[in-house]
């Protein structure tokens, strides 16, 4: 793979996809940003402002592409725990299987079909969340699927879906299980949460992680790996399969990293 890549972010104008965007382009790759919002940091003609169920859109936005990084996603449970009825509702089927599951097999195709050799699948640390909360750290690539609630099921399938498409396809897929870099909104439940500074991945570490992943001459054919900034106080992600593959390391820490 040349130095210069042309590199289709899905996702683009979200925190780390803004994030991802500005990093590749500082480093030369000409970015075709895909949101259902304009993407900043990039020329009209280079943001793509449509859904991931907009086929034909997705397709023109891929054509040539040397790597999809997928970002791209309905980003949560509307609510966990569940409430109560009549307050005891979902968005798994208005907003997660559009999104989060059609969505991630659109990108599937469109990498199948225009021959795209890699794609980045962001994952999630939520498929791993029980062991967090039982305290059963730090979790490795290997540990079991232990997943949070119906968004995580949803990375669970993607997860799935990049290793069948790797497998089958001959594209080589990395599912990265992020960290949580907060939303506008979850402040709090940022602050009361007793791993959340330890799972905390800036936007800086975010970016400079997906200009790796891009820019390393070979993958395997699948890979999962984690990540996140350096933790505060316990070690909970192990980021060793993202050095040995990608050479990358957080710089960031929570505090200090915060607001990169």
């Amino acid at each position: 793979m040349s130095t210069q890549k042309r590199i289709l972010v899905t996702g683009s104008a979200g925190r780390i996809g803004r994030a991802v965007v500005a990093e590749l382009v500082s480093r030369g790759h000409h970015v075709v940003g895909l949101d259902v919002n304009p993407t900043s940091g990039l020329p009209s003609a280079q943001s793509v402002v449509a859904s991931l169920t907009d086929v034909d859109a997705l397709r023109r936005a891929a054509t040539d592409a040397a790597a999809i990084v997928h970002l791209a996603a309905t980003p949560d449970d509307a609510q966990f725990p569940r409430g109560t009825p009549p307050n005891d509702g979902d968005n798994f089927l208005s907003d997660l299987v559009p999104n989060n599951v059609v969505g991630p097999y659109q990108i599937m195709e469109a990498a199948r079909v225009l021959k795209v050799p890699r794609v980045i699948l962001a994952s999630t640390g939520q498929v791993i969340a029980e062991h967090l909360t039982d305290g059963k750290v730090p979790v490795t690539p290997e540990s079991p699927l232990r997943p949070r609630y119906l968004y995580a099921c949803t990375k669970v399938f993607l997860e799935a879906l990049g290793r069948v498409y790797a497998r089958e396809h001959g594209i080589e897929v990395l599912a990265v299980r992020l960290g949580w870099c907060p939303r506008a909104g979850q402040e709090e439940e940022f602050r009361q949460s007793p791993f959340g500074k330890d799972v905390y991945l800036s936007p800086g570490d975010a970016g400079r992680f997906f200009a790796a992943a891009v820019a390393v001459p070979k993958l395997p054919p699948f890979a999962v790996v984690y990540a996140s900034s350096r933790y505060v106080h316990r070690h909970t992600f192990d980021l060793s399969s993202a050095r040995e593959l990608l050479g990358w390391e957080p710089r960031d820490q929570w505090a200090v990293g915060s607001g990169q």
